[in-house]
């Protein structure tokens, strides 16, 4: 199975562009390019950035939570967006683990660089002091992308086509299958699942009032086929990969 972190290139991109500055900037900073700084400079420079990062942090934080339950109303909305938001569920809280820790990573440099300009020490003074600086700038470059990636406004669609490309094999082929042939055949299955899933969808009312019946989605509905063993585990990831395609198809 594929660690999570791994299907979000943009931590490795973040992580290679913060020791790609780290190095130029150090490598500056020993050099004749350096920009001096006194006592004062350095410990107002780096106490302002602590604050600075843990207030753009909590902001972020916040507006993140936000958003997460409005992703979590329209997945009770409409149900056939569930795979769709759940993978966006989970690139968000990767993104937010990553910045989580390179925000923490950022204090802890900025008080080293505090605390090593009192002891003294050109080299690691300008080491801690440049280090520290290209945390900053990339957390927030960082925070950056990761809010203009939650709130933009084809969000879910960009997740279901991803999904669609891992489970639809003929992306991968010169071959392509008919797309009217699918709908077919859906259709068919879709039938199927509204007939066997029909007791599913029953609601208990009083006594003396009718049940009334409720419209279940297909993947809700093949989970309790699942659950009641009327149907195996790998008829019913087959049929989450089917929804999945449908559900792209409507959304295109």
């Amino acid at each position: 199975m594929q660690r999570p972190w791994k299907n979000v290139p943009a931590i490795w991109y973040f992580s290679a562009l913060w020791v790609v500055l780290s190095v130029i900037s150090t490598g500056v900073g020993l050099s004749s390019l350096a920009i001096p700084l006194n006592e004062n400079q350095v410990l107002y420079l780096f106490s302002t950035t602590g604050q600075v990062i843990a207030a753009v942090y909590g902001l972020t934080l916040t507006g993140f939570i936000f958003f997460r339950n409005e992703l979590s109303r329209e997945e009770f909305e409409d149900e056939t967006l569930a795979e769709a938001v759940e993978a966006l569920k989970k690139r968000y809280f990767v993104l937010l683990v990553f910045i989580s820790a390179l925000v923490i990573v950022t204090i802890l440099l900025s008080n080293l660089a505090i605390s090593y300009e009192s002891a003294g020490g050109m080299y690691w003074n300008a080491l801690m002091i440049n280090i520290g600086q290209s945390a900053f700038a990339t957390s927030l470059l960082a925070v950056t992308y990761f809010i203009f990636d939650v709130i933009s406004p084809r969000r879910i669609e960009k997740a279901s086509q991803s999904l669609q490309e891992q489970v639809d094999p003929s992306r991968t082929e010169l071959t392509k299958g008919s797309l009217e042939e699918f709908l077919k055949n859906f259709n068919q299955i879709e039938a199927l699942l509204e007939k066997y899933g029909l007791p599913y969808q029953r609601v208990p009312s009083p006594s003396f009032e009718r049940s009334s019946t409720r419209r279940l989605s297909n993947v809700r509905l093949a989970e309790m086929l699942l659950r009641d063993d009327r149907i195996d585990k790998l008829l019913f990831h087959t049929l989450r990969e089917l929804i999945t395609l449908r559900t792209h198809f409507k959304m295109t």
